[in-house]
């Protein structure tokens, strides 16, 4: 009996002894399989080529090439190729958003998780590029021999300020569209101030922004609108003639770059003037030599798509020149940015010809197109923190 104790009391020291080099490297043998394994799924995981969630094309593999390897090409375009393609990227995506949100670090990629559901961009705290748009846009208006009439549409983040974060970057919105007013009335332009406006309407409960993306919604395009009219001497549509039409299921920009998956989707409307139809309405959308035509301000296909946004007058485009058989008349020339797409509608009410013009892409003189297209009034419309980081209007001149 003790001989049988004394055996059994060694061959267990033995067998501890033996299992401790297994139990020291376990952590080890995890790490390898889990890394192992992440690489097999990530080789065998079918590749997707546009991220619905973050409403963008993913990285394709890149070409291999000997240039490419040595300057070092390859390996900055393989590893953002491997950062689109990751095993599950979309719930990591959001899984470190809500981490960053539980630990204090709000707005960590950019973009503010605020009260009421909103998502707002963090202020563009940079003002030099924003001064040098607004110096050309004076120089601009002095160079041409039309009345020029310039909107900045304020920050969804300095009109809805009381839903924001209780730690946030200042909103420097007054500092910058006093300063732009000011070099713009110098220059000759007329300026449309929107802050009283929107501050006033937003206080009053009006959903002048989508909670889900940058854009103002149609309701803010028309409250824009009826202070526009004030400056280009026209009396506004009235709100009794456009039907209200409601799409739910919208989510937007600044949705898809913050990783807040579970915020509730917005509802985009179109408000339709029914006495708009094929046969007082055209639409021509230009894009370098080639042009479409068609009979609606409204591209009901895009519902139905990730981005909805493009429902207003399909989206960007270098130039869309919309007519309106049925309005007064005249002809307005737009330099704008995605905000107009869904102001134009309105403008549409009251000139005959809207031309819409977009820096990104069209690339010819603004100058020599004023002079060949002899508008009544030019408008320059810009979200504020667009024209903050816009690197196009120089084609202005």
């Amino acid at each position: 009996m003790k001989y049988a104790a004394k055996y059994a009391a060694k061959h267990s020291a033995k067998h501890m002894e033996s299992s401790k080099p297994v139990c020291r490297h376990l952590p080890s043998f995890v790490f390898i399989i889990f890394i192992f394994g992440f690489a097999i799924w990530f080789l065998i995981n079918p590749k997707a080529d546009y991220s619905s969630s973050e409403k963008r094309y993913l990285q394709k593999f890149p070409t291999v090439s000997v240039n490419s390897v040595l300057d070092g090409k390859f390996g900055t375009d393989f590893e953002k190729y491997f950062a689109d393609h990751f095993p599950m990227r979309t719930q990591w995506v959001g899984a470190n958003a809500y981490f960053n949100l539980s630990v204090g670090n709000n707005g960590a990629d950019g973009v503010y998780n605020c009260k009421n559901g909103y998502l707002i961009n963090k202020p563009i705290l940079d003002t030099d590029t924003l001064e040098s748009n607004v110096q050309t846009i004076a120089d601009f208006a002095k160079s041409v021999d039309v009345p020029v009439t310039v909107t900045l549409v304020p920050s969804t983040g300095y009109i809805a300020n009381d839903v924001l974060p209780a730690v946030h970057d200042t909103y420097t919105d007054d500092e910058k569209i006093e300063n732009a007013q000011k070099v713009l009335t110098e220059s000759g332009a007329d300026f449309v101030d929107l802050r009283s406006t929107f501050k006033n309407a937003y206080a009053n409960g009006t959903q002048l922004y989508y909670k889900t993306d940058h854009h103002w919604t149609t309701a803010g395009a028309y409250t824009g609108y009826t202070e526009i009219c004030k400056s280009l001497g026209i009396t506004p549509a009235d709100k009794s003639l456009f039907t209200v039409e409601k799409y739910n299921d919208f989510y937007g920009t600044t949705y898809s770059t913050s990783g807040f998956w579970l915020t509730q989707p917005d509802t985009i409307e179109i408000w339709n003037n029914k006495n708009n139809t094929e046969k007082n309405i055209s639409v021509e959308i230009i894009e370098g030599d080639e042009k479409q035509d068609y009979h609606s301000m409204y591209f009901y296909n895009h519902l139905e798509e990730d981005d909805k946004y493009p429902v207003f007058i399909d989206g960007n485009h270098a130039m869309t020149r919309i007519k309106n058989t049925n309005a007064a008349g005249g002809k307005i020339l737009l330099v704008k940015d995605s905000f107009s797409h869904c102001l134009a509608p309105f403008l549409a009410e009251n000139y005959s010809e809207v031309i819409l013009v977009d820096m990104r892409y069209y690339k010819n003189s603004i100058s020599e197109l004023a002079q060949q297209e002899k508008p009544d009034n030019i408008l320059v419309l810009y979200g504020i923190d667009n024209l903050a980081t816009d690197t196009d209007i120089a084609w202005l001149s």
